[in-house]
């Protein structure tokens, strides 16, 4: 993501909040978690097998079984690492919590519960695990329902899929932009009290 498109988001995001009193702040990050622990228990899972079949068909002591265990332990453990890079083995479902506890830190970690109003909405895309998520403050979460976030998040989505982030970013702004304006619109004396800067961690 290039300058020009950074401004275009910001922009996007300062065209939506002069239709409203909320507040949208938009955070992409690279990856919700390393998963590094996840080669580890694997490896160490897979070496617990090592010994049995060497128990049960050679008459190797028990230095030497302990010694090839411990061999094939480090031998898993730097195969699955570096084959694992990125959460290679891990479960969506893991994967999907692991990016929704990362967005509800951003959505603290931004400022947006310390809007006039609690109607800051977080816009959350993680690349690493094919994850976007809209999370809204208490001002505005109760007057919207789930269904309405999926219809901004799913096309979103496809767009990213298809290398086309930044337009479909832009549109997911526009979308929660214009449900803001429904549920709460501009009220005199309104300041803009976020930055409007894409957030790229």
């Amino acid at each position: 993501m290039d300058a020009a498109d950074r401004d275009a988001i910001a922009e996007a995001v300062r065209r939506a909040e002069m239709q409203t009193a909320g507040e949208i702040v938009v955070v992409i990050e690279r990856a919700a978690s390393s998963y590094r622990n996840v080669p580890v228990v694997m490896a160490l899972a897979l070496a617990l097998f090592v010994p049995w079949p060497l128990l049960s068909f050679t008459m190797m002591s028990a230095q030497r079984i302990f010694m090839t265990q411990l061999f094939c332990a480090v031998s898993l453990l730097g195969a699955l690492l570096w084959y694992g890079r990125g959460g290679r083995f891990v479960p969506g479902f893991v994967k999907r919590r692991r990016a929704h506890e990362a967005a509800l830190r951003e959505f603290t970690a931004r400022g947006l519960t310390r809007t006039k109003g609690r109607t800051g909405v977080l816009l959350y895309i993680v690349l690493q695990e094919r994850y976007a998520e809209i999370l809204a403050d208490t001002g505005i979460d109760g007057l919207v329902d789930q269904d309405t976030w999926r219809g901004i998040i799913e096309p979103l989505l496809a767009a990213a899929r298809e290398d086309r982030l930044t337009e479909g970013l832009i549109r997911a702004i526009d979308g929660v932009g214009a449900v803001l304006a429904q549920h709460v619109p501009p009220v005199p004396g309104d300041v803009d009290e976020l930055s409007n800067k894409v957030i790229l961690l």
